[in-house]
């Protein structure tokens, strides 16, 4: 069997991790191409260590430096016999295409991580997508180069991997309507303050809010769990990747974490993927595709769970998910909208410049502001993420 050459994308991430941990598991099935990271070299050094790769990716110019500097390259090559070629941000995107990759696992967080995403699927990659930002961001685009490359995406996210199990086979995106599908259901934990009161959650701190109940995440996504803002950025990201309309597109808080999403057939048929709260279940499962292959993840134990809880979302608790549920008839536009208003509120939240709540009225002020705003190109796209995330900082002094 000829070894699945592997290109990871935000390798010292969580879900960069977690691939390698199941690619650990199958040496005979994958090999490590390239490690791509940002800030946190000691770790990509451990893992360079571990898996060899050819080449080596640091995004951060800082940390790109200090790799230099402080001779962690030597060290590389006295651990491994050789040393691995090193680029910088500036030519991640490239790497991504080169013709060495069969399969890029993209785990960069936010925007930053659409440009070598996007080059992978116009070179025709495999995807193994965890960075829902993209598809928010430039979801159009996106899809159009998979039907021109011939490029596959394929979901990490365990909402999104479990919809992608529990759809027929032979599933089309482009004839999405003609598969009996009523609707899919992305379940969601309803984070640290599923039961917290409004006047609680204006005193949230950044500890609190990244304090996830049930998965190991960084903090931004954490945060964004916490705010049900996560969720949103799934909806979007499902409305791309499934090809069905806002209507068809509904939320499910689940607190325990197991039924991952279902879906609903006309026939009534509801069909479910369950599995313990562990990311390197649906890695596994994209990564083997089309067999099975093991991931390490405990194995579910229904007795000993006994019980499975379901509720409707609220919306007054968690707005952003209602901002969400907005942004989907006008995806186009207000997803890329929402998405940057909701990263640089978050980083602001967490760097304590704003108050969790006010994460959502950043986002809310800037949907407001730019609704009228039109995308043609992927250009477009972008000078409309920048605007938005000015307009954000703008707004800091009024919080």
């Amino acid at each position: 069997m000829k070894l699945q050459s592997l290109l990871v994308l935000g390798a010292t991430g969580t879900i960069g991790v977690n691939t390698l941990d199941v690619v650990a598991r199958h040496p005979d099935r994958f090999s490590v191409y390239g490690l791509a990271a940002g800030a946190n070299i000691d770790l990509l050094f451990t893992q360079a260590c571990v898996h060899q790769p050819v080449i080596l990716a640091i995004c951060d110019d800082a940390a790109f430096q200090k790799w230099h500097d402080e001779g962690y390259d030597t060290r590389l090559h006295q651990k491994i016999g050789y040393h691995p070629d090193m680029v910088g941000a500036q030519e991640l995107a490239q790497l991504c295409a080169r013709p060495e990759v069969d399969t890029v696992v993209a785990a960069i967080v936010g925007a930053a991580g659409l440009k070598p995403t996007l080059s992978a699927l116009q070179a025709g990659k495999r995807v193994l997508l965890a960075n829902k930002e993209s598809l928010v961001l430039a979801g159009q685009f996106m899809i159009d180069a998979c039907k021109s490359s011939g490029a596959t995406i394929l979901p990490v996210d365990s909402e999104h991997n479990a919809i992608y199990q529990c759809l027929p086979q032979n599933f089309d995106v482009t004839l999405a309507g003609t598969f009996g599908i009523e609707r899919l259901i992305l379940t969601a934990s309803g984070g640290p303050f599923r039961r917290s009161s409004l006047q609680e959650l204006e005193k949230v701190t950044p500890a609190q809010a990244v304090a996830h109940p049930n998965w190991v995440m960084g903090r931004k996504i954490s945060v964004d769990s916490a705010t049900m803002a996560n969720k949103g950025l799934e909806l979007i990201e499902a409305l791309w990747m499934f090809g069905l309309p806002a209507r068809q597109l509904s939320v499910l808080i689940h607190p325990q974490s197991i039924v991952h999403s279902l879906v609903e057939y006309l026939d009534g048929s509801m069909l479910a993927q369950l599995g313990c709260p562990d990311m390197r279940t649906p890695i596994a499962h994209v990564l083997g595709l089309p067999d099975r292959i093991g991931s390490g993840s405990p194995r579910l134990n229904l007795a000993q769970l006994a019980r499975l809880d379901f509720e409707e979302p609220d919306l007054d608790r968690f707005p952003m998910l209602g901002l969400a549920f907005n942004v989907l008839e006008k995806p186009h536009t207000l997803a890329p909208v929402f998405n940057a208003a909701n990263e640089v509120a978050v980083d602001l939240f967490l760097r304590e410049k704003i108050a969790f709540r006010d994460i959502v009225r950043m986002t809310e002020s800037c949907l407001s502001k730019f609704e009228g705003q039109s995308i043609s190109t992927l250009d477009d796209a972008f000078v409309l993420d920048s605007e938005v995330r000015a307009h954000a900082f703008q707004l800091l002094e009024k919080f």
